[in-house]
């Protein structure tokens, strides 16, 4: 390399190529310079014969930046993306680098790095749940029955819901939208609306108020008390589940003797269709 180096230092001044260097202007000179060069043209209004002039030369400036006018855009395809969540999730035991890699942020040894500790525990010291007092109690024995007047059944029975004639028991309720699905003691006979009844009317329910049982039996009816356990009410409700499964129907169950005193009889398999007679002179008669 140093050779060629030589060799070219060598050469007569003619033979390299000789470039002219630009001098720059005098102070002197400047001013005439400017006088000298020629005005430039002034901008081409729109004529008739092109009304598009302008748009036509901002189109060459985006032809040039290399994107055509379809995609000059604030809003393009490519930047399209769903609603995700800009923090990305911390990735613990992935190497030192990441800052929390081998102890993953639980420190050296003891309880807390092992993990071992029961849900509550405060390290020794009564924990909060039993630092609370306990207000009232939940008493093993209440019962829940669902509600319904008599105002909403005799509704029913005009709009042709209900048969009168038939005994109306907590299956038929239900079928007929009554009451809810959700029975879980029974059902609670009010005493809304106790001036629409004005025929007899026979019901089979868990429990009646003291008003609702004079209305019907004023109009000729008759309330009575009947009990059902869990697997009762599942069998008078939804009878065809036990067929379904290829199983018989259960037997009726008698009360606790906390309830003996609150129900009249037990309630009869399948949902019956007539009343029992509370007297003999009236069984007799039926």
């Amino acid at each position: 390399m140093w050779r060629r180096l030589s060799l070219v230092s060598k050469l007569k001044p003619s033979i390299l190529p000789q470039t002219p260097i630009p001098r720059p202007l005098s102070l002197a000179v400047l001013p005439l310079s400017r006088t000298l060069a020629p005005p430039a043209p002034p901008p081409t209004p729109p004529s008739a014969a092109d009304p598009y002039g302008v748009f036509r030369a901002s189109y060459g400036q985006v032809a040039g930046m290399g994107s055509s006018p379809a995609t000059v855009s604030l809003l393009k395809l490519n930047d399209l993306r769903n609603n995700v969540p800009r923090k990305k999730k911390k990735r613990k035991g992935r190497g030192i680098g990441s800052g929390t890699g081998k102890t993953a942020g639980r420190g050296h040894k003891g309880q807390k790095a092992r993990g071992t500790m029961k849900f509550g525990f405060e390290g020794g010291q009564t924990p909060l749940r039993r630092r609370l007092p306990r207000r009232g109690f939940k008493n093993p024995f209440s019962l829940i029955f669902q509600p319904v007047g008599l105002g909403k059944i005799a509704k029913l029975i005009n709009a042709g819901k209900i048969d009168s004639s038939e005994l109306i028991t907590m299956k038929t309720l239900k079928d007929t939208g009554a009451i809810g699905k959700q029975i879980k003691d029974g059902v609670r006979l009010m005493g809304r609306g106790a001036e629409h009844i004005k025929w007899p009317i026979h019901f089979e329910v868990s429990r009646v108020t003291a008003r609702a049982k004079a209305a019907v039996e004023a109009a000729g009816g008759s309330v009575r008390k009947v009990y059902y356990n869990k697997l009762g009410f599942q069998a008078l409700l939804k009878p065809e589940w036990f067929a379904k499964k290829g199983r018989l129907l259960p037997r009726a169950a008698r009360p606790p003797p906390k309830q003996r005193d609150k129900v009249d009889s037990i309630g009869r398999l399948p949902a019956p269709t007539k009343p029992i007679p509370f007297t003999a002179e009236a069984q007799a008669a039926a």
